[in-house]
């Protein structure tokens, strides 16, 4: 799974990508680090329910995957919920591996993650879900 997030100053997309790829809008403004989380939480959500028990998981967020590898510290009030969630969800799994990859090689999921930004615009194209908070 590859998982990027997009936070503007007008609107925030997520993209995953498993074997089929997902683009989600998020229907609040928030800050980078936050929409990656969300977008990390939603598709180790979507992979439970497809009962998946063995997972590789790429992010270009070296924040979000060194928190989770317990490298860094949860410093932010408002990512310490996100950094939670993320760990109950990974618990859930039989074998999981994170691992941090550069942008340039995340390019599905970022691309996903900017057109679902884009589509936020129009407001009636995407699915809006209200999981950011401020």
């Amino acid at each position: 799974m590859f998982f990027d997030g997009s936070a503007r100053k007008d609107e925030a997309g997520a993209g995953v990508v498993f074997i089929s790829p997902y683009s989600l809008c998020l229907s609040e403004l928030c800050s980078n680090n936050v929409v990656e989380y969300q977008v990390l939480i939603m598709g180790l959500q979507i992979v439970v329910e497809m009962k998946i028990s063995s997972l590789e998981v790429y992010g270009d967020s070296m924040l979000v995957i060194n928190q989770l590898l317990t490298h860094y510290e949860v410093r932010k009030d408002d990512l310490i919920l996100y950094h939670q969630m993320a760990m109950q969800l990974l618990e859930k799994f039989d074998f999981v591996t994170l691992e941090h990859v550069p942008r340039k090689d995340n390019h599905m999921a970022y691309a996903l993650a900017n057109l679902a930004a884009t589509l936020a615009l129009t407001k009636d194209v995407a699915v809006n879900l209200p999981v950011c908070q401020r």
